[in-house]
């Protein structure tokens, strides 16, 4: 039986959220941008009116108000798109229990058998498309295929509301005429590699020699032999971060800092997020890493292995440790980060004799403090994020 296999991408999804909040924003050139004093003054997402003027994500906020005067503004607000992400996701689970969210604003289905009960691809694209317009007023695109990589390059061949078939057999007229840049994992650096191999469109990188792209790329360059030629065998994973992914969060830092407890202090939000997200997929990581970006831009990455933890306290404690190591009081740092991986790998340890509990002990440490994070946890679910601070960020 050939899969079929969905790639549901909402369009302008940041802005969408907004002009669903605030209709007076529709017909209106609209824009999601963070603060140019807080240095992220860039546009996070465009809507279709915006983009009439060539306004593009990425794109410095003087820059597109210099192209679109009359561009709106609207600050990010987060909470709105993580609760209507999450809406989403529960309307796409209304339609099979196989669903891969591959960010905030995507996810891949697997409809394989479900024609049987809501009909042919395309008709189960458009229920689809019109439920997620009608309750929660926002737009999507759609591609269908039997890979995760064709829905995924279906799914940009048509938007704004747009529903795509790109089948094994249609990849030679829809896929191979695009140019390799727009193919899904290509970037800038590839493309340049590329050109220099002549190779412009993804025919191209499909009728090369994958000797060829081997001894450039490596095992990459097998993969994107593959991938041209509509070869993808992996599966839509329900929980992806089992999968030895990663949860990680940065932040840039309203002005360079040389304190080191005020770091401190950065790094335990960013954790607390890591580790409630951790736990709410149950996956317990042994490597710990940090990223510290210094003001003149030079980044560093550090981490260590812990015994596996989805503990906030454990994580924090472990990322304090790899900020000290390499603290300098003499390099202020504009952008730190923290993240969990290595999920449910085996792990083992040789343990002292001296590191087993006392046996009188009622509870060991690390469970009252799960249960502790756990009950965090569900009043942050209930009442927002905000509800309940650690002392330690507060003071």
């Amino acid at each position: 039986m050939r899969r079929t296999i969905f790639l549901v991408d909402m369009n302008a999804f940041f802005i969408g959220c907004e002009m669903a909040k605030n209709p007076a924003l529709k017909g209106k050139p609209a824009a999601v941008a963070g603060d140019p004093e807080r240095r992220s003054g860039i546009i996070l997402a465009a809507n279709y009116e915006a983009r009439k003027y060539k306004v593009k994500t990425t794109m410095l906020l003087h820059e597109a108000k210099r192209l679109c005067p009359e561009l709106i503004i609207v600050p990010p607000d987060g909470r709105l798109y993580s609760a209507n992400s999450k809406e989403v996701m529960k309307i796409l689970g209304r339609y099979t229990p196989v669903i891969q969210q591959n960010s905030i604003d995507e996810a891949w289905m697997d409809l394989t058998g479900c024609e049987h009960l809501f009909g042919e691809p395309t008709v189960i694209a458009k229920s689809i498309m019109d439920t997620i317009i009608k309750e929660l007023d926002l737009w999507c695109s759609i591609g269908i295929s039997e890979n995760k990589f064709l829905a995924k390059m279906a799914s940009e061949l048509k938007k704004p509301l747009g529903i795509t078939e790109l089948w094994k057999e249609d990849i030679e007229k829809k896929l191979w005429p695009l140019q390799a840049r727009e193919m899904y994992g290509v970037g800038k650096q590839t493309e340049k590699k590329l050109q220099q191999l002549a190779i412009y469109t993804i025919g191209d990188i499909a009728n090369c020699k994958k000797e060829t792209l081997k001894a450039v790329f490596g095992k990459y360059g097998e993969e994107l032999h593959r991938l041209a030629n509509g070869i993808d065998s992996s599966v839509v994973d329900a929980n992806p971060l089992r999968a030895s992914k990663s949860i990680s969060r940065s932040t840039t830092l309203p002005q360079d800092i040389t304190e080191l407890e005020y770091a401190k202090n950065v790094l335990l939000e960013l954790a607390e997020d890591i580790g409630m997200e951790a736990r709410r997929d149950d996956c317990k990581g042994k490597t710990i890493s940090i990223v510290i970006r210094y003001s003149d831009f030079n980044t560093i990455t550090r981490q260590k292995t812990v015994s596996p933890t989805y503990l906030t306290k454990e994580i924090f404690e472990a990322g304090s440790a790899l900020l000290e190591e390499n603290w300098s009081m003499h390099k202020p740092i504009r952008l730190l980060g923290i993240g969990i991986s290595g999920f449910n790998e085996e792990y083992s340890e040789q343990l002292s004799i001296f590191d087993l509990p006392e046996v009188h002990e009622p509870e060991e440490k690390g469970q009252k403090t799960e249960k502790l994070e756990r009950a965090m946890d569900a009043i942050r679910a209930k009442h927002g994020v905000d509800m309940i601070k650690r002392a330690r960020i507060l003071e």
